[in-house]
């Protein structure tokens, strides 16, 4: 009982533990918000770790460079994060036109950077004072609202392109098209609604907001980029929108829950010192029941 108590108490249980979990939330909100942009669509973009990480990697570039010349560069490092990530799944979209199945090319692009951006944070931004393999800390990065943990200002942030998101997928005929072509192409096509031509925006939009997340990482939570630094942030987005599943609003309840749980498990390591396979049984029986009647609650919010 009492490590039950602390897996869903200790999230919340100090201001430092409090904060850290919403920053962790912050990153799944906009990481999420990239994976479900594609489903909606009907694509799938399984390269969203990579986004993640490339586009962090590259923000952190245009940051040492403003640092480095005493500029603050830090709008110029999301907009270099969020261009990374659009322009590697955006690829995907030109290739789905040609054939080439999504699911597929958005792994191996993202797969085929990873070892690139690895080296070049170990060898080429390593800070040499230090002995981790990351760069030298940013002078300039996103301002924290909650000390000493790392929330920052990215979280209102996240939440605003969500609820941004849903009332353009509500309230605009664009939404609409964008809908129907994912949900129901068919349909769409006996409306005069080519469902191709979202292919490559929706595609596009997805890896924007997976490199946002990535931006939101490094210039945000970590202050600084080090290797491995997306650690799992893309793939759990794809749990996070497959839990929202078709509701924009829906991205908000699943990604606390799901930040919750791992946040829990991480506090339960740390505490009492139990195996990472146990946190994860407990993380991944929780997650399972919470998620029964999700989609039911959801069902009239569109």
């Amino acid at each position: 009982m009492n490590l039950l108590w602390s897996f869903f108490t200790g999230p919340w249980s100090s201001v430092w533990a409090l904060g850290n979990t919403l920053d962790g939330i912050t990153l799944l909100l906009t990481a999420g918000l990239g994976a479900a942009v594609a489903f909606w669509s009907g694509c799938f973009n399984m390269g969203g770790e990579g986004q993640v990480y490339i586009g962090g990697f590259a923000a952190s570039v245009v940051l040492l460079w403003g640092d480095r010349y005493g500029f603050d560069f830090r709008l110029l490092g999301a907009a270099a994060g969020i261009l990374t990530g659009a322009c590697m799944s955006g690829i995907s979209g030109v290739l789905k036109k040609s054939g080439a199945h999504e699911i597929i090319t958005t792994f191996l692009i993202s797969a085929s950077l990873f070892p690139v951006a690895d080296y070049a944070i170990a060898y080429l931004l390593r800070d040499p004072s230090g002995n981790l393999l990351a760069s030298a800390p940013f002078i300039r990065t996103i301002p924290r609202i909650l000390p000493p943990s790392h929330l920052s200002l990215s979280f209102p942030v996240a939440l605003i392109l969500i609820i941004g998101t849903f009332f353009f997928f509500r309230n605009t005929a664009a939404g609409y098209r964008f809908t129907i072509a994912g949900t129901d192409p068919e349909f769409a096509r006996f409306g005069a609604i080519d469902p191709t031509r979202f292919w490559l925006p929706s595609l596009a939009l997805s890896g924007a907001f997976h490199g946002l997340a990535g931006f939101f990482a490094v210039a945000g939570t970590y202050g600084r980029c080090h290797t491995g630094f997306s650690g799992g942030i893309g793939w759990s987005a794809v749990a996070v929108a497959l839990i929202a599943g078709k509701y924009p609003l829906a991205l908000i309840p699943a990604a606390f829950g799901y930040g919750a749980l791992k946040s829990g498990s991480d506090s339960l390591l740390l505490s009492t010192g139990m195996s990472f396979e146990s946190t994860a049984f407990i993380q991944a029986a929780v997650l399972f029941l919470a998620t029964v009647q999700f989609k039911k609650v959801f069902r009239h919010v569109r």
